[in-house]
């Protein structure tokens, strides 16, 4: 074994200890909360361990790094989250790989990849990515639509060819009312999935909860967790 894959193995075993742990304090089943590994900036030769390692669920942020990592590992039984911010003009390529898009934050987005799914004959799940930050724009400091704007969003997904409407992501805020309480963030988030699967009994994913806080997230419900550095170790800086 690798000292690469044993580190990853070593890292995975303890994040899978964190996650049980958390399911048994929340009197919850582990299999109702689903580990998505970030591997943003690390190759794909960490992503190709990781699959031999049993991850099946990998997320990236960024399209040109994503693209041609996803090629590289085309051959693995992996589904890839697109989780970043997305641009329109990025959206064909990131049609081509990502099973599913976590950021979904306006309309103009899902018109572009619905028209994108539907040329690619592909069906891409979408996750409303909820600004819990948001300020009198509507939008968050890192993207995402504020909680009024779910409900039209939601209907826009759910009635748009191509696309499947999943659920709702958030990134624990760092400024308004819920900065510092990921906790309390992250129960505002099920009360708005609550809401939502009033409208669309579908879609009840929730995405929350990184490294530093998915504890937190698992307490107040989420299915599925984004864990990166406590997988892959610390990044290196970008730039």
């Amino acid at each position: 074994m690798t000292d690469r894959r044993t580190e990853l193995a070593g890292n995975l075993a303890k994040v899978e200890e964190r996650i049980a742990a958390a399911c048994a304090a929340a009197g919850r089943k582990r299999e109702e909360v689903t580990l998505i590994v970030v591997t943003k900036t690390y190759p794909a030769d960490d992503v190709r361990l990781l699959s031999e390692l049993g991850v099946r669920q990998v997320a990236e942020n960024r399209d040109q790094d994503a693209a041609p990592k996803a090629a590289a590992c085309a051959d693995l039984p992996l589904s890839w989250h697109f989780v970043g911010q997305l641009q329109t003009n990025k959206v064909r390529s990131v049609v081509g790989y990502a099973d599913l898009v976590q950021s979904v934050d306006r309309s103009r987005l899902v018109d572009a990849l619905s028209k994108e799914a539907e040329r690619a004959g592909r069906e891409v799940g979408c996750l409303l990515q909820v600004a819990l930050d948001a300020g009198a724009s509507g939008r968050g400091e890192r993207g995402g639509v504020a909680p009024g704007g779910i409900e039209e969003l939601a209907d826009l997904v759910a009635n748009s060819p191509g696309l499947r409407l999943d659920g709702l992501m958030t990134v624990a805020p760092l400024t308004g009312e819920y900065a510092g309480r990921p906790r309390a963030a992250f129960e505002r988030l099920m009360d708005l999935s609550t809401d939502l699967r009033r409208a669309h009994p579908a879609a009840n994913m929730v995405s929350a909860g990184m490294s530093a806080d998915l504890e937190g997230a698992v307490a107040a419900g989420a299915t599925h967790v984004r864990v990166g550095t406590a997988v892959l170790g610390v990044r290196p800086r970008l730039g």
